[in-house]
């Protein structure tokens, strides 16, 4: 069941169901774009309707953050629980291990990816890590990074089943949509900044922030150049307050 929240469809799913979802999407063969949609750019699609667009147009959306969820339940239209990026992405690598599906890793700062590659690897080594590749690649290329057509070959020649792109909302989903069928992958999901954390770059917040919904509290605490991120919070209250308010 998918859900209406400020103009972006949502899907009311578990983390369980979210993967087994995407577990049918591989089988499929087809190509399948899934976002992980936080507060931060549910509030910018207000003022971008190419991104809501993009957004609607997914295959699977899920609440990848507490604002999500309770702006959907403020709506009247309350779904499960969040479905977070990281959370999903390492029960896909898990799966991807057992099912012996190919995974790339696309995202990051130079090096990040292969790290992170390389600590999934030592995890589950039965693990098909077809290829990892940095997120500061642009369209034109230049002598230390390859062009977007580059990596967009790099993804295609790897034979990969899952994509996973770190490169930070909303880019790595404008880069999915934008290739998805020149992929070759049968899914191709955003997780942000997921790959920092794998890799141990960046600790994740503690257990009990995770439990009490503040982990952004503790990336703020640990990354305090995010406070221009976290200060678009209140906006994002306020306006899921007035357009629930306004459909009274």
């Amino acid at each position: 069941m998918r859900v209406k929240i400020l103009g972006a469809w949502v899907d009311a799913l578990k983390m369980e169901e979210a993967e087994e979802q995407i577990a049918g999407f591989v089988r499929s063969g087809r190509p399948h774009q899934v976002v992980t949609l936080n507060p931060e750019i549910l509030y910018r699609v207000q003022q971008e309707p190419e991104l809501l667009d993009l957004i609607n147009h997914a295959h699977l959306v899920t609440a990848d953050g507490t604002g999500v969820v309770w702006a959907c339940r403020v709506a009247g239209q309350p779904i499960p629980e969040r479905v977070t990026g990281i959370d999903l992405m390492l029960r896909l690598v898990a799966r991807s291990a057992k099912e012996g599906w190919r995974i790339f890793l696309l995202g990051g700062e130079p090096g990040v990816a292969q790290e992170a590659s390389r600590r999934l690897q030592q995890r589950y080594p039965r693990l098909l890590i077809a290829g990892a590749y940095h997120g500061y690649f642009s369209n034109t290329g230049n002598s230390s990074s390859h062009s977007e057509v580059e990596v967009i070959e790099m993804i295609r020649s790897s034979h990969s089943q899952l994509l996973f792109a770190g490169m930070g909302a909303p880019r790595q989903d404008q880069f999915i949509a934008r290739n998805l069928n020149h992929l070759h992958v049968h899914v191709a999901m955003g997780v942000g900044g997921s790959f920092d954390v794998v890799a141990g770059r960046v600790a994740r917040a503690p257990a009990w922030m995770q439990r009490m919904r503040v982990e952004w509290l503790g990336r703020l605490l640990k990354e305090p150049c995010r406070i221009k991120r976290v200060l678009v919070l209140p906006k994002f209250v306020w306006l899921v307050i007035r357009h629930s308010l306004s459909n009274r």
